[in-house]
């Protein structure tokens, strides 16, 4: 698919308990790029790498919220206002933002893998981030804030006491967590947060967390400016998500975005740091955060994203539609490889035209209709999906129509964005350290400029290959262990591994 690169670093908010240790994201290819802009050979392209950083949003105010003024005078100093207002005006407050009674201070403790010597582990960290409560006896925050996990404690509002919670399942792709505390007092007096539908434009939000800069809650507020498939830094996907202009700082990432009815529309999970630019934040929206959560409530587990395994291009060139057989009423996009594991391998070619999924027409830039004046890529259709789910596609091939029912999976890349909690896969024989290539690995290797520090063999192989079997693998000699035996082969890093012994 095609990837126009982002043009500054989209950063994750973890804020770290010492220090402000901001880790960087964990992005995939250069390119993180929309869904509705194709070309696969662009999303390879490698120009200037824009920077990622850690980021958490602010919270909402609820239905009697008075205005956007008062909120933020709330959040800076709310204890000082309610101060000033005595204990007459208390109630009031209280009153004005009864869902921030919800929202929770996430404290973890990482244990991270040791990739470049994968029996270690990395001395392990703690971080603080945010979170919410939603109904069932359930608490959402971000995927990242979780990350290699190794003990999770939440903190309500106004309490002392920090709770042992356990984690449910974890959206690496959309980089939502969901958790559970079991002692019964932390859900005394709490009123979960109830989710709303799909904001407008310039619709105001209210972002609530704790983010780096103070302990206490934090209060910020402005309008949605922008709605997308956008780049996840941290799942290396593409799905909907939400631009504001509330300021979003280190440890707002699990917050709830809130609308000024009080009701959720998002979790704070990413921002944009750039020189050009100012106060961008992105918020996770509600269909995405349903689909995790149902995806949980149906399986069991948390299941992914399903995508359609090809890569297109667009057919915006009148004379490329020409040739492809397309009559002028035509639309669609142009197959350019489909992967070989995929389920749509059984029944889609190179150079096959998708005119259609499920009924909705696919113009030629990739997009379909999306709300009234708006268009977003079909990538969106697909990841309404759930995994195992049909859907029917309409394809031209030689001039001729066809019709598809295909079953969508998700996607297994030759080199994984993410180990998901398992410890790396390695062998040594001999003093040889065999290791299984992923991004993880990369960055342990290469540092975090890996897409331009690592070899170029291992660069192409991450941006461009696909997985010819479901248990494929890039295998490498990471190391060589000095030993009498090995004489001669102690020089060896990172080199590919390309036939079986």
């Amino acid at each position: 698919m095609d990837g126009s690169a982002s043009k500054g670093k989209r950063k994750r908010g973890r804020k770290s308990k010492a220090a402000a240790d901001h880790r960087s994201p964990s992005p995939d290819a250069p390119a993180a790029a929309a869904a509705d802009n194709p070309a696969p050979a662009a999303a390879g392209r490698r120009g200037r790498k824009p920077r990622r950083v850690e980021v958490e949003a602010p919270a909402a105010a609820d239905a009697s919220t008075p205005r956007r003024g008062d909120a933020k005078h709330l959040a800076n100093g709310g204890d000082a206002a309610m101060a000033e207002l005595g204990p007459a005006g208390w109630e009031e407050v209280v009153r004005v933002v009864p869902s921030m009674d919800a929202v929770v201070k996430v404290f973890c403790v990482h244990t991270e893998p040791n990739f470049s010597l994968p029996w270690q582990r990395k001395r392990q960290y703690s971080s603080s981030s945010s979170g919410f409560i939603i109904g069932g006896r359930r608490v959402l925050t971000n995927a990242h804030s979780v990350e290699h996990f190794t003990q999770v404690k939440l903190k309500k509002r106004g309490s002392d006491t920090k709770y042992l919670a356990t984690v449910l399942a974890i959206g690496t792709e959309c980089d939502i967590a969901l958790l559970t505390v079991s002692d019964d007092e932390f859900w005394e007096g709490v009123t979960p947060v109830q989710f709303g539908s799909l904001p407008a434009l310039q619709d105001a939000v209210t972002v609530v967390g704790y983010p780096i800069g103070g302990d206490t809650i934090s209060v910020t507020s402005g309008v949605v400016s922008r709605i997308e498939i956008l780049s996840y830094v941290h799942g290396s996907t593409e799905l909907l998500g939400l631009q504001i202009d509330a300021a979003i700082n280190s440890g707002n990432s699990g917050g709830p975005a809130f609308n000024d009815r009080g009701i959720c529309v998002g979790i704070a999970f990413q921002s944009l740091k750039h020189e050009d630019v100012e106060n961008i934040g992105y918020v996770i929206p509600t269909p995405v955060i349903k689909h995790f959560i149902q995806d949980y409530e149906k399986s069991g587990a948390y299941t992914g994203f399903p995508i359609i395994g090809i890569e297109w291009q667009k057919m915006e060139n009148p004379d490329l539609r020409k040739a492809m057989g397309m009559k002028p009423d035509q639309k669609g996009v142009r197959v350019r490889r489909v992967e070989p594991t995929a389920p749509e391998s059984g029944c889609l070619q190179p150079s096959d035209i998708i005119l259609s999924f499920d009924g909705v027409d696919i113009a030629n830039d990739g997009t379909v209709p999306f709300r009234h004046g708006e268009r977003i890529g079909f990538s969106y259709l697909v990841s309404q999906k759930y995994t195992g789910d049909k859907a029917l596609i309409k394809v031209l091939r030689d001039s001729k129509v066809h019709e598809f029912k295909i079953k969508l999976a998700t996607h297994k890349r030759l080199i994984a964005a993410h180990v998901k909690g398992r410890p790396p896969s390695y062998y040594i024989v001999a003093g040889f350290v065999f290791a299984a290539v992923s991004v993880p690995y990369l960055r342990s290797e290469y540092g975090k400029d890996y897409e331009y520090d690592a070899p170029v063999k291992l660069l192409v192989k991450h941006l461009h290959s696909m997985v010819e079997s479901p248990d494929e693998q890039l295998v490498v000699v990471s190391q060589v262990l000095v030993a009498d035996i090995n004489i001669g082969y102690e020089e060896i890093v990172n080199t590919q591994v390309t036939e079986k012994f």
